[in-house]
């Protein structure tokens, strides 16, 4: 059984940073794609970033590339999202999920989701 337990949120100032831990288990992750997304009240979920497990190859939305950072821990099997020079904008419930298929920004073709851990921004 997928579990994915996100941590790591909290209240933080503009410009500050938070890093966010996602705990992964129930099976070898090696052929998945990881990601973040994030969803703010009244909009949809949206694709923050995402890295390949066994390449590390990472991809970011336009709206938070250069200001976070995605990364993995084999060993740990933990997946981490940077966040630097953080925005009231990216305010939302930070989600974890797991791609057993392949590369996708779409939520729809993720297989597992964690709880999620609300990150706010205040100006």
């Amino acid at each position: 059984q997928v579990q994915l337990v996100e941590s790591g949120g909290g209240l933080v100032q503009a410009g500050a940073s938070l890093r966010l831990s996602c705990a992964a288990s129930g099976r070898a992750f090696n052929s998945y794609t990881m990601g973040w997304f994030r969803q703010a009240p009244g909009k949809e979920r949206e694709f923050v970033a995402g890295i390949r497990w066994s390449s590390g190859t990472t991809g970011y939305s336009d709206s938070v590339k250069g200001r976070f950072t995605i990364s993995r821990d084999n060993a740990r099997n933990r997946v981490y999202l940077q966040m630097n020079s953080l925005k009231p904008e990216d305010t939302a419930v930070y989600y974890c999920a797991a791609d057993q298929w392949g590369w996708a920004v779409s939520a729809t073709r993720y297989d597992f989701w964690g709880q999620g851990t609300q990150v706010t921004v205040s100006a």
